[in-house]
């Protein structure tokens, strides 16, 4: 799990609702994921790497895999979406894509404990060594990972202050940063950045909706 300060996780929580609804599978199929149809979309293909290695290493880690045999499992993870991509996209009953591939993910830990060595230690979590012999017959119910999804809040809203951080002036940035994120008094801010407290308030408040506006757009990129 996270370990986060508690402003860490009010902070994100500002940005999420305590119960958010499902990312519409067919936004997530229009953006980022359509764009992996094309293996020579490289940028896509990067932007993807980035996005989602950490989930899966995290989730096979936290399984009890080693470091090693996690990212093994992201390699296999990813050389399955990039051979299936085009059959995810052609069934709409499939769901969601980040549920698609939580599954996938689940199924190659299971194998990956069913390499090791008799004796060895077969993992914590029963579920994990019951995977079927494909990764599509996994249920698409399967109980969701929390850590999973607390993960993917975490990624995406640091996806979303690099674009952002990017786009704004830097002292503006810097206001944001210290009056938003680190929650000073506004005071504070105005006194050692030299600016007025009521710039703080409106320079804090813009760059706050921007970002809650790309992180809306990540959810619907993403799924």
């Amino acid at each position: 799990m996270l370990k986060d300060s508690g402003h860490d996780a009010r902070f994100r929580g500002a940005f999420y609702p305590m119960n958010p609804e499902p990312a519409s599978d067919l936004r997530t199929r229009s953006t980022l994921l359509f764009r992996l149809r094309d293996w020579k979309d490289a940028a896509s293909w990067e932007e993807f790497n980035r996005l989602y290695r950490k989930l899966v290493q995290g989730l096979a880690e936290r399984s009890g895999l080693t470091h090693a045999e996690a990212e093994e499992v992201a390699q296999d993870v990813f050389k399955r979406v990039a051979e299936t991509i085009h059959d995810f996209e052609s069934n709409p009953q499939r769901g969601s894509f980040r549920r698609w591939l939580m599954n996938l993910t689940r199924w190659r830990i299971a194998d990956k404990f069913r390499e090791r060595p008799a004796g060895a230690e077969r993992g914590p979590r029963r579920e994990l060594q019951d995977g079927t012999a494909t990764a599509e017959r996994i249920p698409d119910d399967a109980e969701p990972d929390a850590g999973w999804d607390e993960e993917w809040r975490k990624h995406v809203l640091d996806a979303a202050l690099d674009r952002i951080a990017r786009r704004t002036k830097p002292r503006h940035f810097q206001v944001f940063d210290l009056y938003v994120r680190q929650n000073w008094p506004v005071l504070r801010v105005a006194s050692e950045l030299g600016i007025g407290p009521a710039s703080v308030y409106l320079i804090g408040h813009r760059v706050k909706q921007q970002l809650k506006a790309e992180v809306a757009r990540l959810e619907a990129q993403l799924g």
